[in-house]
C-alpha cells in the first residue's frame, strides 16, 4: 500500500507521501489549483509516479463536526481527483491539521516563505494520522 494526503486549497494543494513501509508522512511540494486541469494532471502524475494506491482528502469540519462551505469544496475536489485517477478517495476529518503544522514550522520560516511549507505539513499531518489510525505504527 501507498498512501497519499491532499489537503485542499483555492491557491494550493498540500501533499504528503507515506514512506516505503507506510510508517511516516513526508511532505512533497505543493500543487497548484489556480488551474483546474493542471492540478489534476500533477495529481494523476504523482498517482503515477508513486504508485500511489491509496489517497485522502483532508475534510475540513468545524468543531462540532459540521460540515461548511469548505468541507463540501473538498468532497468535489475528492471526487474530481478520483474520477481523474481512477482511485478511491477516502475522506479524512483534518481538523487542527494546519494550525498544528503552523505551530511547528513558525520559528523556522518567514510567514511568506511558510505558507506552502504549512500546506504540505499539514498534509503530513492528515496523513500520519490516518496511517496510525490503520494501526501501521
Amino acid at each position: 500500500m501507498k498512501a497519499c494526503a491532499l489537503d485542499y486549497g483555492t491557491v494550493r494543494i498540500g501533499v504528503a507521501v507515506a514512506d516505503e513501509l507506510g510508517l511516516f508522512a513526508h511532505p512533497r511540494p505543493v500543487i497548484s489549483a489556480k488551474n483546474n486541469g493542471l492540478m489534476l494532471q500533477a495529481i494523476e502524475d504523482l498517482v503515477r509516479d508513486d504508485e500511489i494506491t491509496h489517497i485522502v482528502v483532508g475534510l475540513p469540519l468545524d468543531m462540532k463536526g459540521g460540515e461548511g462551505s469548505s468541507a463540501v469544496a473538498a468532497r468535489q475536489f475528492a471526487a474530481k481527483v478520483a474520477d481523474a485517477t481512477g482511485l478511491t478517495v477516502e475522506l479524512w476529518d483534518e481538523r487542527l491539521s494546519t494550525a498544528q503544522a503552523n505551530r511547528s514550522l513558525k520559528d523556522q520560516f518567514s510567514a511568506k516563505k511558510s505558507r506552502a511549507r504549512i500546506d504540505s505539513a499539514a498534509a503530513c499531518v492528515i496523513l500520519q494520522s490516518w496511517l496510525e489510525a490503520r494501526g501501521v505504527r
